[in-house]
């Protein structure tokens, strides 16, 4: 059993090996060197978007399927920790890296990358363009969203839990994934469960009277993907309600972090790392973000949402040509959706005109994205070989 001393070294190991793996996951868990070489390169000067609610490390596995309170589903961002109100072209940049990285690894052609920046900037135009009226996703879906939106609306309370605890009985089964908790950090889950911060949103999420009891079954500390380093990171199984009315529910606790991203010059932001999370999905991914909300626990600011059985991740193995362009435009028009809701009519015209400039004569997308998204795939190709030399290295010893 994992012993709470030896989380960090545990979870830093984990980390190293899932960057290992491939290029493009290097690329997925290394946001602090994306930012390093914005504020560091002096080639490439970035348009200054509209200031907005921005995701701040929108890459593709960031993105996917994810339910309302109603069980509705919509792509949309998926992972708000690095939110801030910054400048857009950072998104169209990092979801620009992260194709062009998956598009390296499918073997295409670099010819192929030109034209998925292609599609990327038409895609997110296409976005900005939306009617917020009514803001519908009218845009065409690659075959591989429709199969996994299909997958998405199908799925019951018995899929998320077969998924995330591999039991479909009322338990958190402790091993690799789940690691037991400190009496401490137990008598804490069930404080904060009972608060008046988070249990008139979660009886209200499940439909549920404000005054219904929560019982916290069962808890434990949750290793997941590279962002648990270094932070709280729970998964609690609560019953909420009372007899027959009674339902479960999965929730996640996610401690906020200070967000690598840069924000834009005197805008005013939450201060509280989790208040900041939960109003930048609020702002990017509606579906998300009524269903989170801010709380203390052990005295640090963590972020609570409600996990569904509806919610998936976007994953690529390996990309055709057609199928890597498919969904560079989709993805960017749902980006560029997130973005757009948020401006005004006469900033979302001005910013499109911005994003038309600076094309070269061979090629639709701006110059600044292709030469940002070139010296980039360079760094990290380079970072990437370097960490998996003294991944092995360290192996050995």
């Amino acid at each position: 059993m994992t012993k709470p001393d030896d989380r960090q070294r545990i979870l830093t190991e984990t980390r190293n090996l899932k960057m290992a793996q491939s290029a493009h996951a290097y690329v997925r868990g290394s946001t602090a060197k994306f930012y390093e070489w914005l504020q560091s390169s002096s080639r490439v000067k970035l348009p200054e978007g509209p200031p907005v609610w921005i995701c701040g490390d929108c890459h593709v596995g960031n993105l996917g399927p994810l339910a309302d309170t109603k069980g509705r589903v919509l792509v949309q961002i998926r992972d708000l920790d690095q939110t801030v109100i910054g400048n857009p072209a950072h998104d169209l940049v990092r979801l620009g890296l992260s194709l062009a990285s998956a598009a390296r690894g499918s073997d295409l052609p670099g010819v192929t990358t030109a034209r998925i920046l292609e599609e990327l900037v038409a895609g997110y135009q296409a976005g900005l363009s939306t009617n917020f009226k009514t803001d519908k996703d009218k845009s065409h879906r690659p075959k591989s969203i429709q199969a996994l939106l299909a997958q998405s609306t199908r799925r019951r309370w018995r899929h998320l839990a077969e998924e995330r605890l591999d039991t479909v009985k009322p338990t958190i089964p402790l091993g690799k994934r789940f690691w037991a908790l400190t009496p401490e950090e137990r008598k804490a889950l069930s404080r904060m469960f009972a608060g008046d911060s988070v249990k008139p949103m979660l009886t209200s999420l499940r439909g549920q009277e404000k005054d219904d009891p929560i019982e916290l079954v069962d808890a434990a500390y949750w290793l997941k993907g590279c962002s648990s380093l270094g932070r709280l990171r729970y998964a609690a199984l609560l019953r909420i309600g009372q007899g027959k009315s009674s339902g479960l529910c999965l929730v996640d606790v996610k401690e906020g972090v200070t967000a690598t991203a840069p924000r834009t010059a005197k805008v005013e932001m939450p201060r509280d790392n989790a208040i900041r999370v939960v109003t930048g999905a609020k702002a990017l991914s509606p579906n998300l973000g009524e269903r989170m909300m801010a709380a203390k626990l052990l005295d640090k600011a963590v972020v609570v949402r409600e996990l569904m059985p509806q919610d998936l991740k976007i994953e690529i193995n390996r990309l055709s040509r057609q199928e890597a362009m498919e969904l560079a435009r989709y993805l960017a028009g749902v980006v560029g959706r997130a973005h757009g809701r948020q401006m005004r009519s006469g900033q979302r015209r001005a910013w499109r005109a911005d994003l038309a400039k600076n094309h070269n004569a061979a090629l639709e997308a701006p110059s600044w994205l292709w030469a940002s998204v070139v010296e980039l795939i360079a760094l990290h190709e380079a970072a990437y070989l370097d960490h998996c030399r003294r991944f092995a290295l360290a192996e050995a010893a």
